[in-house]
Protein backbone atom coordinates (compact mmCIF):
# COMPACT_ATOMS: atom_id res chain seq x y z
CA UNK A 1 0.00 0.00 0.00
CA UNK A 2 3.03 2.37 -0.51
CA UNK A 3 2.40 3.71 -3.94
CA UNK A 4 0.26 6.50 -5.19
CA UNK A 5 -1.45 7.20 -8.38
CA UNK A 6 -1.92 10.65 -9.23
CA UNK A 7 -4.17 12.13 -12.21
CA UNK A 8 -5.20 15.48 -13.82
CA UNK A 9 -8.89 15.89 -15.45
CA UNK A 10 -10.53 18.22 -17.12
CA UNK A 11 -9.11 21.25 -19.31
CA UNK A 12 -5.74 22.02 -18.80
CA UNK A 13 -4.43 25.42 -17.41
CA UNK A 14 -0.91 27.02 -17.06
CA UNK A 15 -0.28 25.81 -13.43
CA UNK A 16 -1.94 22.58 -13.33
CA UNK A 17 1.65 20.78 -13.53
CA UNK A 18 3.00 22.57 -10.34
CA UNK A 19 -0.23 20.68 -8.70
CA UNK A 20 1.47 17.48 -10.25
CA UNK A 21 5.08 18.27 -9.33
CA UNK A 22 4.03 19.25 -5.61
CA UNK A 23 2.64 16.04 -5.27
CA UNK A 24 5.66 13.90 -6.45
CA UNK A 25 8.35 15.60 -4.45
CA UNK A 26 6.82 15.90 -1.59
CA UNK A 27 5.86 12.60 -1.45
CA UNK A 28 9.46 11.30 -2.81
CA UNK A 29 10.05 13.11 0.74
CA UNK A 30 7.89 10.41 3.03
CA UNK A 31 9.96 7.42 3.44
CA UNK A 32 6.46 5.05 3.34
CA UNK A 33 6.23 5.51 -0.43
CA UNK A 34 8.00 3.32 -2.33
CA UNK A 35 6.25 4.25 -6.16
CA UNK A 36 4.51 7.35 -7.49
CA UNK A 37 2.45 6.27 -10.32
CA UNK A 38 1.10 9.42 -13.16
CA UNK A 39 -2.46 8.05 -14.72
CA UNK A 40 -2.36 8.74 -18.55
CA UNK A 41 -5.01 10.93 -19.57
CA UNK A 42 -6.68 11.08 -16.18
CA UNK A 43 -9.40 8.22 -15.58
CA UNK A 44 -9.37 7.29 -19.20
CA UNK A 45 -5.79 5.99 -18.31
CA UNK A 46 -7.20 4.64 -14.57
CA UNK A 47 -9.32 1.80 -16.52
CA UNK A 48 -6.59 1.39 -19.27
CA UNK A 49 -3.73 0.65 -16.77
CA UNK A 50 -2.00 3.31 -18.48
CA UNK A 51 0.72 4.04 -16.00
CA UNK A 52 4.03 6.01 -16.09
CA UNK A 53 6.23 5.70 -12.94
CA UNK A 54 7.41 9.65 -11.69
CA UNK A 55 9.89 7.86 -9.40
CA UNK A 56 11.90 7.76 -12.03
CA UNK A 57 11.71 11.68 -13.19
CA UNK A 58 14.52 13.39 -11.85
CA UNK A 59 14.05 16.46 -9.62
CA UNK A 60 15.25 18.80 -12.41
CA UNK A 61 13.21 17.94 -15.40
CA UNK A 62 9.87 18.12 -12.60
CA UNK A 63 10.78 21.71 -12.15
CA UNK A 64 11.00 21.96 -16.30
CA UNK A 65 7.89 20.60 -15.98
CA UNK A 66 6.37 22.42 -13.69
CA UNK A 67 6.79 25.68 -15.13
CA UNK A 68 5.11 24.56 -18.42
CA UNK A 69 1.65 24.99 -19.05
CA UNK A 70 -1.34 22.20 -19.86
CA UNK A 71 -1.41 18.87 -17.94
CA UNK A 72 1.77 16.93 -18.79
CA UNK A 73 -0.01 13.71 -18.15
CA UNK A 74 -2.22 14.81 -20.43
CA UNK A 75 -6.61 14.71 -19.29
CA UNK A 76 -9.68 13.48 -20.71
CA UNK A 77 -13.39 14.60 -21.26
CA UNK A 78 -14.76 11.23 -19.56
CA UNK A 79 -17.44 11.79 -16.74
CA UNK A 80 -17.43 8.66 -15.16
CA UNK A 81 -20.50 6.99 -13.96
CA UNK A 82 -20.78 4.35 -10.39
CA UNK A 83 -19.77 1.69 -13.21
CA UNK A 84 -16.83 3.29 -14.52
CA UNK A 85 -15.78 4.67 -11.04
CA UNK A 86 -16.01 0.92 -10.01
CA UNK A 87 -13.92 -0.18 -12.19
CA UNK A 88 -11.64 2.47 -11.70
CA UNK A 89 -11.04 0.98 -7.87
CA UNK A 90 -10.81 -2.31 -8.99
CA UNK A 91 -7.40 -1.00 -11.20
CA UNK A 92 -6.24 1.06 -7.78
CA UNK A 93 -6.66 -1.81 -6.07
CA UNK A 94 -4.84 -4.48 -8.58
CA UNK A 95 -1.89 -2.11 -8.66
CA UNK A 96 -1.75 -1.76 -4.77
CA UNK A 97 -2.71 2.03 -4.96
CA UNK A 98 -2.40 3.01 -1.45
CA UNK A 99 -3.02 6.80 -2.58
CA UNK A 100 -4.99 8.00 -4.91
CA UNK A 101 -4.93 12.28 -6.02
CA UNK A 102 -6.77 13.52 -8.29
CA UNK A 103 -6.26 17.12 -10.09
CA UNK A 104 -9.39 18.95 -11.51
CA UNK A 105 -12.21 20.57 -10.90
CA UNK A 106 -16.23 19.80 -10.26
CA UNK A 107 -15.91 16.36 -11.70
CA UNK A 108 -12.95 15.31 -10.83
CA UNK A 109 -13.47 16.11 -6.92
CA UNK A 110 -17.07 14.37 -7.85
CA UNK A 111 -14.83 11.14 -9.07
CA UNK A 112 -13.36 10.95 -5.89
CA UNK A 113 -15.90 10.74 -3.69
CA UNK A 114 -17.31 7.63 -5.76
CA UNK A 115 -14.47 6.08 -5.45
CA UNK A 116 -13.31 6.89 -1.83
CA UNK A 117 -16.51 5.28 -0.92
CA UNK A 118 -16.34 1.92 -3.11
CA UNK A 119 -12.69 1.33 -1.24
CA UNK A 120 -15.16 2.04 2.35
CA UNK A 121 -17.76 -0.68 1.11
CA UNK A 122 -15.14 -3.09 0.13
CA UNK A 123 -12.73 -2.26 3.31
CA UNK A 124 -9.99 -1.38 1.10
CA UNK A 125 -7.09 1.50 2.79
CA UNK A 126 -7.57 3.89 0.18
CA UNK A 127 -6.63 7.73 0.86
CA UNK A 128 -8.60 10.09 -1.31
CA UNK A 129 -7.71 13.29 -2.17
CA UNK A 130 -8.88 15.75 -4.81
CA UNK A 131 -6.89 19.12 -5.81
CA UNK A 132 -8.50 21.90 -7.00
CA UNK A 133 -7.86 23.25 -10.75
CA UNK A 134 -10.55 25.12 -12.93
CA UNK A 135 -9.99 27.91 -14.74
CA UNK A 136 -13.87 28.84 -14.14
CA UNK A 137 -13.28 29.34 -10.54
CA UNK A 138 -16.84 27.97 -9.83
CA UNK A 139 -15.63 25.10 -6.93
CA UNK A 140 -17.63 26.08 -3.83
CA UNK A 141 -15.96 26.81 -0.76
CA UNK A 142 -12.73 27.84 -2.37
CA UNK A 143 -11.40 31.50 -2.27
CA UNK A 144 -9.68 30.68 -5.61
CA UNK A 145 -8.99 28.00 -7.34
CA UNK A 146 -5.42 27.21 -9.00
CA UNK A 147 -5.46 28.11 -12.95
CA UNK A 148 -8.12 30.75 -12.35
CA UNK A 149 -5.69 33.78 -11.65
CA UNK A 150 -3.26 33.27 -14.26
CA UNK A 151 -6.48 32.61 -17.00
CA UNK A 152 -7.67 36.21 -15.82
CA UNK A 153 -4.41 37.56 -16.28
CA UNK A 154 -4.60 36.85 -19.75
CA UNK A 155 -8.47 38.22 -19.89
CA UNK A 156 -7.27 41.32 -17.65
CA UNK A 157 -4.20 42.20 -20.12
CA UNK A 158 -5.94 41.28 -23.69
CA UNK A 159 -8.86 43.60 -23.14
CA UNK A 160 -6.19 46.30 -21.94
CA UNK A 161 -4.90 45.88 -25.33
CA UNK A 162 -8.02 45.68 -27.31
CA UNK A 163 -8.96 48.69 -25.70
CA UNK A 164 -6.23 50.22 -26.82
CA UNK A 165 -6.51 49.22 -30.43
CA UNK A 166 -10.11 50.39 -30.35
CA UNK A 167 -9.26 53.62 -28.64
CA UNK A 168 -7.19 54.26 -31.82
CA UNK A 169 -9.61 52.76 -34.59
CA UNK A 170 -12.73 53.67 -32.62
CA UNK A 171 -15.82 51.05 -33.04
CA UNK A 172 -17.10 48.20 -31.45
CA UNK A 173 -14.99 45.56 -29.89
CA UNK A 174 -16.71 42.31 -28.27
CA UNK A 175 -14.71 39.60 -27.11
CA UNK A 176 -16.46 36.23 -25.96
CA UNK A 177 -14.53 34.74 -22.57
CA UNK A 178 -14.83 31.36 -21.19
CA UNK A 179 -17.81 30.34 -18.27
CA UNK A 180 -20.54 28.65 -18.60
CA UNK A 181 -22.57 29.11 -15.38
CA UNK A 182 -19.75 31.08 -13.47
CA UNK A 183 -18.39 34.81 -14.78
CA UNK A 184 -15.13 35.40 -12.85
CA UNK A 185 -13.08 34.77 -15.87
CA UNK A 186 -15.12 37.56 -17.90
CA UNK A 187 -15.44 40.01 -15.13
CA UNK A 188 -11.38 40.11 -14.85
CA UNK A 189 -11.36 41.83 -18.40
CA UNK A 190 -12.20 44.95 -15.66
CA UNK A 191 -8.98 44.79 -14.31
CA UNK A 192 -7.59 45.50 -17.51
CA UNK A 193 -9.53 49.15 -17.38
CA UNK A 194 -6.48 52.28 -16.23
CA UNK A 195 -8.70 55.83 -17.24
CA UNK A 196 -12.25 56.15 -16.64
CA UNK A 197 -13.42 55.81 -20.64
CA UNK A 198 -11.25 52.62 -21.17
CA UNK A 199 -12.83 49.50 -22.16
CA UNK A 200 -14.72 47.16 -21.10
CA UNK A 201 -17.11 49.57 -21.28
CA UNK A 202 -19.84 46.58 -20.86
CA UNK A 203 -19.29 43.32 -18.83
CA UNK A 204 -22.24 40.51 -19.97
CA UNK A 205 -22.22 37.78 -16.65
CA UNK A 206 -24.11 34.81 -16.87
CA UNK A 207 -24.95 35.22 -12.86
CA UNK A 208 -27.41 37.86 -14.95
CA UNK A 209 -29.99 37.35 -17.54
CA UNK A 210 -29.15 38.48 -20.74
CA UNK A 211 -31.64 40.59 -22.91
CA UNK A 212 -31.00 41.07 -26.67
CA UNK A 213 -32.89 44.41 -27.03
CA UNK A 214 -31.39 46.11 -23.86
CA UNK A 215 -28.19 45.05 -24.79
CA UNK A 216 -28.15 46.56 -27.94
CA UNK A 217 -29.60 49.89 -25.75
CA UNK A 218 -26.42 49.61 -23.76
CA UNK A 219 -24.22 49.48 -27.08
CA UNK A 220 -25.78 52.29 -28.73
CA UNK A 221 -25.80 54.57 -25.26
CA UNK A 222 -21.69 53.84 -24.76
CA UNK A 223 -21.10 54.42 -28.48
CA UNK A 224 -23.02 57.52 -28.75
CA UNK A 225 -21.46 59.06 -24.99
CA UNK A 226 -17.61 57.64 -26.64
CA UNK A 227 -17.61 57.62 -29.68
CA UNK A 228 -16.87 53.54 -29.14
CA UNK A 229 -17.94 50.68 -27.02
CA UNK A 230 -15.61 47.45 -25.76
CA UNK A 231 -17.53 44.54 -24.55
CA UNK A 232 -16.91 41.44 -22.52
CA UNK A 233 -19.20 37.96 -23.25
CA UNK A 234 -19.46 35.23 -21.00
CA UNK A 235 -19.99 32.35 -23.21
CA UNK A 236 -22.53 31.48 -20.87
CA UNK A 237 -24.69 34.32 -21.26
CA UNK A 238 -28.60 33.10 -21.21
CA UNK A 239 -32.16 34.37 -21.77
CA UNK A 240 -34.30 34.64 -18.44
CA UNK A 241 -35.84 30.80 -19.47
CA UNK A 242 -32.56 29.47 -18.79
CA UNK A 243 -31.88 28.75 -22.74
CA UNK A 244 -28.06 29.73 -23.98
CA UNK A 245 -28.20 32.93 -25.89
CA UNK A 246 -26.03 31.31 -28.35
CA UNK A 247 -29.25 28.56 -28.89
CA UNK A 248 -31.56 31.62 -29.00
CA UNK A 249 -29.53 33.03 -31.88
CA UNK A 250 -28.10 29.93 -34.19
CA UNK A 251 -30.29 28.14 -36.13
CA UNK A 252 -27.52 25.55 -36.08
CA UNK A 253 -25.94 24.09 -32.55
CA UNK A 254 -23.50 21.88 -31.66
CA UNK A 255 -23.48 20.07 -28.73
CA UNK A 256 -20.47 18.23 -26.44
CA UNK A 257 -19.95 14.32 -25.53
CA UNK A 258 -22.67 15.37 -22.70
CA UNK A 259 -25.37 17.08 -24.53
CA UNK A 260 -24.29 20.47 -23.77
CA UNK A 261 -24.77 23.14 -26.22
CA UNK A 262 -20.98 23.71 -27.61
CA UNK A 263 -20.14 27.01 -25.71
CA UNK A 264 -16.10 26.83 -26.00
CA UNK A 265 -14.14 26.20 -29.16
CA UNK A 266 -16.52 28.61 -31.77
CA UNK A 267 -16.93 31.98 -32.54
CA UNK A 268 -20.17 31.44 -33.03
CA UNK A 269 -21.52 33.85 -30.38
CA UNK A 270 -18.98 36.80 -31.06
CA UNK A 271 -20.25 36.79 -34.60
CA UNK A 272 -23.77 36.41 -33.93
CA UNK A 273 -23.91 39.41 -31.47
CA UNK A 274 -21.64 41.65 -33.69
CA UNK A 275 -23.90 40.74 -36.80
CA UNK A 276 -27.13 42.05 -34.68
CA UNK A 277 -25.21 44.87 -33.80
CA UNK A 278 -24.66 45.96 -37.34
CA UNK A 279 -27.69 45.35 -38.32
CA UNK A 280 -30.00 47.03 -35.39
CA UNK A 281 -27.05 50.06 -34.44
CA UNK A 282 -26.04 50.84 -38.03
CA UNK A 283 -22.48 50.50 -36.84
CA UNK A 284 -20.23 49.47 -39.46
CA UNK A 285 -16.73 49.22 -37.43
CA UNK A 286 -17.61 46.20 -35.71
CA UNK A 287 -15.07 43.05 -34.51
CA UNK A 288 -15.68 40.21 -32.49
CA UNK A 289 -13.16 37.74 -30.85
CA UNK A 290 -13.49 34.44 -28.88
CA UNK A 291 -10.85 33.48 -26.83
CA UNK A 292 -11.71 29.96 -26.48
CA UNK A 293 -8.69 27.95 -25.41
CA UNK A 294 -6.05 30.74 -25.78
CA UNK A 295 -6.66 31.82 -22.26
CA UNK A 296 -5.82 28.19 -20.70
CA UNK A 297 -2.88 27.88 -21.06
CA UNK A 298 -1.00 30.90 -22.48
CA UNK A 299 2.67 30.66 -22.29
CA UNK A 300 4.50 34.03 -20.75
CA UNK A 301 1.35 34.93 -18.99
CA UNK A 302 1.18 33.14 -15.95
CA UNK A 303 0.88 34.64 -12.46
CA UNK A 304 3.25 33.87 -9.65
CA UNK A 305 0.89 34.07 -6.98
CA UNK A 306 -0.87 31.13 -9.11
CA UNK A 307 2.08 29.31 -9.83
CA UNK A 308 2.97 28.95 -5.62
CA UNK A 309 -0.35 28.34 -4.75
CA UNK A 310 -0.64 25.29 -7.41
CA UNK A 311 2.51 23.93 -6.01
CA UNK A 312 1.42 24.35 -2.41
CA UNK A 313 -2.10 22.54 -2.76
CA UNK A 314 -0.40 19.70 -4.55
CA UNK A 315 2.03 19.50 -1.28
CA UNK A 316 -0.72 19.65 0.98
CA UNK A 317 -2.60 17.24 -0.64
CA UNK A 318 -0.02 14.70 0.62
CA UNK A 319 1.00 16.16 3.65
CA UNK A 320 -3.19 16.00 4.18
CA UNK A 321 -3.17 12.46 3.23
CA UNK A 322 -0.14 10.92 5.17
CA UNK A 323 -0.76 12.36 8.60
CA UNK A 324 -4.53 12.83 8.42
CA UNK A 325 -6.82 9.94 8.35
CA UNK A 326 -9.65 11.66 6.46
CA UNK A 327 -10.50 11.72 2.57
CA UNK A 328 -11.11 15.49 1.17
CA UNK A 329 -10.87 18.31 -0.94
CA UNK A 330 -8.28 20.62 -0.47
CA UNK A 331 -9.08 24.23 -0.59
CA UNK A 332 -7.23 27.79 -0.61
CA UNK A 333 -8.67 29.64 1.77
CA UNK A 334 -8.03 34.08 2.21
CA UNK A 335 -5.98 35.10 5.18
CA UNK A 336 -5.10 38.87 5.93
CA UNK A 337 -5.10 41.31 3.21
CA UNK A 338 -3.85 38.99 0.48
CA UNK A 339 -2.11 35.49 1.98
CA UNK A 340 -3.12 31.86 1.38
CA UNK A 341 -4.16 29.28 3.91
CA UNK A 342 -5.02 25.58 2.99
CA UNK A 343 -8.12 23.23 4.61
CA UNK A 344 -8.84 19.46 3.77
CA UNK A 345 -12.72 19.95 3.02
CA UNK A 346 -15.22 16.90 3.58
CA UNK A 347 -15.61 15.44 -0.18
CA UNK A 348 -19.54 15.76 0.16
CA UNK A 349 -19.20 19.76 0.77
CA UNK A 350 -17.28 20.02 -2.55
CA UNK A 351 -17.91 17.35 -5.46
CA UNK A 352 -20.98 18.09 -8.34
CA UNK A 353 -21.17 21.39 -7.17
CA UNK A 354 -20.72 25.09 -8.75
CA UNK A 355 -20.04 28.50 -7.65
CA UNK A 356 -21.14 31.75 -9.15
CA UNK A 357 -20.19 35.12 -8.57
CA UNK A 358 -21.23 36.76 -5.20
CA UNK A 359 -24.05 39.18 -5.64
CA UNK A 360 -21.47 41.72 -4.24
CA UNK A 361 -19.17 41.30 -6.86
CA UNK A 362 -21.64 42.43 -9.52
CA UNK A 363 -22.78 45.58 -10.27
CA UNK A 364 -26.37 47.17 -9.97
CA UNK A 365 -26.59 47.88 -13.27
CA UNK A 366 -25.59 43.88 -14.25
CA UNK A 367 -22.95 45.65 -17.12
CA UNK A 368 -20.18 45.81 -14.48
CA UNK A 369 -18.32 44.51 -11.70
CA UNK A 370 -18.11 46.42 -8.26
CA UNK A 371 -14.76 47.41 -6.38
CA UNK A 372 -14.99 44.37 -4.16
CA UNK A 373 -14.07 42.21 -6.69
CA UNK A 374 -11.35 44.65 -7.84
CA UNK A 375 -9.58 44.10 -4.77
CA UNK A 376 -10.69 40.39 -4.53
CA UNK A 377 -8.69 39.68 -7.73
CA UNK A 378 -6.01 42.27 -7.80
CA UNK A 379 -3.62 40.24 -5.66
CA UNK A 380 -4.27 37.04 -7.22
CA UNK A 381 -2.83 38.74 -10.89
CA UNK A 382 0.63 38.51 -9.49
CA UNK A 383 3.07 40.92 -10.36
CA UNK A 384 4.35 42.79 -13.30
CA UNK A 385 1.23 43.39 -14.67
CA UNK A 386 1.79 45.86 -17.53
CA UNK A 387 0.47 49.58 -17.42
CA UNK A 388 -0.75 51.67 -20.55
CA UNK A 389 -0.55 55.41 -20.32
CA UNK A 390 -1.47 58.48 -22.50
CA UNK A 391 -0.76 61.59 -24.06
CA UNK A 392 -1.47 65.05 -22.11
CA UNK A 393 -2.58 66.39 -25.45
CA UNK A 394 -1.49 70.45 -25.47
CA UNK A 395 -3.85 71.63 -28.67
CA UNK A 396 -2.43 74.21 -31.07
CA UNK A 397 -4.86 77.08 -32.01
CA UNK A 398 -6.07 76.44 -35.60
CA UNK A 399 -5.36 78.74 -38.22
CA UNK A 400 -7.25 77.94 -41.37
CA UNK A 401 -10.27 76.76 -39.66
CA UNK A 402 -10.47 79.09 -36.35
Amino acid sequence: MNKILVAQGGGPTAVINQSLVGVVLEARRHKGIDRVYGARHGVRGIVNEDFVDLTQETSHNLELVAATPSSALGSTRDKPDAAYCHKMFQVLKAHGIGHFFNIGGNDSSDVVRIVAQEARDAGYPLRCIHIPKTIDNDLVLNDHTPGFPSAARFVAQAFAGANLDNASLPGVYLGVVMGRHAGFLTAAAALGKKFADDGPHLIYLPERDFDIDRFLADVDAVYKRHGRCVIAVSEGIHAPDGTPMIAKLAQDLERDAHGNVQLSGTGALADLLCEEIKAKLGIKRVRGDTFGYLQRSFVGCVSDVDQREAREVGEKAVQFAMWGDQDGSVAIQRAGHYAADYALLPLEAVAGKTRTMEDAFIADSGTDVTDAFRLYLRPLLGSGMPDAYRLRPAPVAKVLNR
